[in-house]
């Protein structure tokens, strides 16, 4: 039996099997993705695709860049093959992936309609996946930029009620990216993409870290999946910043692996960790106080230099029991509550209440994380060393596609880096280096440690 990696080697496609691919790990993988269509020229073929999975009247969903980059040209293509549609474009100038936003599109489908075609990346396509999810019909997505990773992914990331959560959707039966098109986005959109790659290196790491600690599940042919898509892309980093097409291509292929591997394990574990929570903090308070943000994938490639240098603090450090059992001890959750509702606005009273449900400061779950902690500490620097490369290759590489390397660059102060930090935990159920350092009672400290010369 030829290993997931080795499949994957070959060509995506052979990932696509409908029966699953049996893993060493002893689970079946699979994904409802059934082809990849990404090639110069691919645009042309949207007709004959959408054709083959059963589309006869399409819903094309836009927004007004994406309709004037592919849209227009996708509805003349199946207007030339015989194929009927409605479009509905976004007017805002900045769409948000937001529940009114799939409201919007909910009330304005047309009924007649058997298929989405999401013409669009990011944003666009997280929206389509849910809509489709909710309106029970077909999916298929037209890239338009090589932006994130959440292109064939099993979830939508959407603010809900003020929080940002990763939320159940629809796999696209397919995806189109026409290179003509995707090395000609936006050059922001291409780092963006390079930076959610990117960030798969501090992934990994946490995903083994909290497979040791608490014993979620870990599979090392995905995580090996994810390490390969970083090669691919850090391999081709010059080429991706003269926009040569193999390059991009490249890139596009490691952020469909990227959903993909997240589908083979059930979770977005293996794509994200601190780093994306980083991303999330800054998007809630965009939309709670209107501070800056940015691409969700140039603040993901920011947030990988924060990781790596938090744990490059945390390889710095040993685990002291009596400290960790007397900080947790005295730790105040009401107060602490009170912090993330006023840090976060609505978003924050989220996370309270989902806290409340995880019980996730137990006094119980925090000593058997510690004893683990205090008993494998050397395992968990070895994990490290292993996974994450020094802070300054990350940032070169973010700096030859000239991607932002700091907060700063966008407009973010280090101050509220250190706030972000801090949050990072409460963000979604799953251990990370902010949760690892609580458990250790060292939280506060090397939140303030941190970036103290940055300006």
């Amino acid at each position: 039996m030829s290993s997931i990696v080795e499949i994957a080697k070959q060509g995506l496609g052979g990932l696509l099997r409908a029966e699953g691919l049996p893993c060493s790990c002893g689970r079946t993988h699979r994904t409802d993705l059934r082809e990849l269509v990404i090639k110069s020229g691919a645009l042309q073929e949207t007709p004959e695709v959408v054709k083959r999975y059963g589309g006869s009247r399409v819903f094309i969903l836009a927004d007004k860049n994406t309709y004037a980059v592919a849209g227009a040209e996708v509805a003349n293509l199946l207007s030339r093959a015989g194929l009927e549609y409605s479009v509905f474009v976004f007017g805002d100038d900045y769409v948000q992936p937001t529940d009114h936003s799939v409201e919007k599109v909910l009330a304005g489908f047309d009924a007649s309609c058997d298929m989405i075609l999401g013409v669009g990346s990011g944003t666009i396509n997280d929206i389509g996946k849910l809509s489709s999810k909710e309106l029970g019909v077909k999916y298929i997505n037209v890239a338009t930029a090589p932006s994130m990773d959440g292109f064939v992914s099993n979830t939508s990331s959407m603010v809900m009620k003020g929080v940002k959560v990763s939320v159940d959707s629809t796999v696209p039966l397919a995806v189109i990216g026409d290179l003509d098109i995707l090395a000609a986005a936006p050059e922001r959109l291409l780092q963006a993409g390079f930076g959610d790659i990117l960030a798969k290196y501090t992934s990994i790491c946490e995903w083994r870290i909290s497979h040791l600690v608490t014993g979620e599940y870990y599979c090392e042919e995905i995580a090996e999946l994810m390490r390969m898509a970083v090669r691919n892309c850090v391999a081709n980093v010059e080429g991706l910043a003269r926009r040569d097409k193999e390059a991009v291509r490249y890139v596009m292929e490691s952020l469909i692996l990227s959903g993909i591997a997240m589908s083979f394990a059930g979770f977005t574990r293996p794509a994200s960790g601190v780093e994306h929570y980083f991303s999330h903090t800054w998007d809630m308070r965009y939309l709670e106080f209107h501070t800056p943000k940015d691409f969700h994938g140039i603040q993901c490639g920011i947030g990988t230099v924060l990781t790596v240098e938090i744990y490059d603090k945390i390889k710095q450090l040993r685990p002291d029991r009596e400290k960790a059992l007397a900080y947790v001890d005295a730790f105040d959750l009401p107060s602490w509550h009170q912090f993330v509702r006023s840090y976060l606005g609505k978003s924050g009273e989220g996370l309270v209440e989902q806290e409340k449900k995880e019980n996730k400061y137990s006094r119980e779950g925090h000593q058997k994380r510690l004893e683990v902690l205090v008993n494998n500490w050397d395992q968990i620097l070895q994990i490290v060393s292993e996974e994450l490369p020094e802070v300054s290759e990350v940032r070169r590489y973010l700096e030859i596609v000239g991607a932002p390397t700091a907060p700063t660059q966008i407009g973010i102060s280090y101050e509220d880096t250190r706030k972000a930090l801090m949050v990072s935990k409460d963000i979604r159920n799953k251990y990370n280096a902010s949760w690892l350092l609580w458990d250790l009672g060292l939280l506060d400290e090397v939140a303030q440690s941190l970036w103290q010369n940055q300006a």
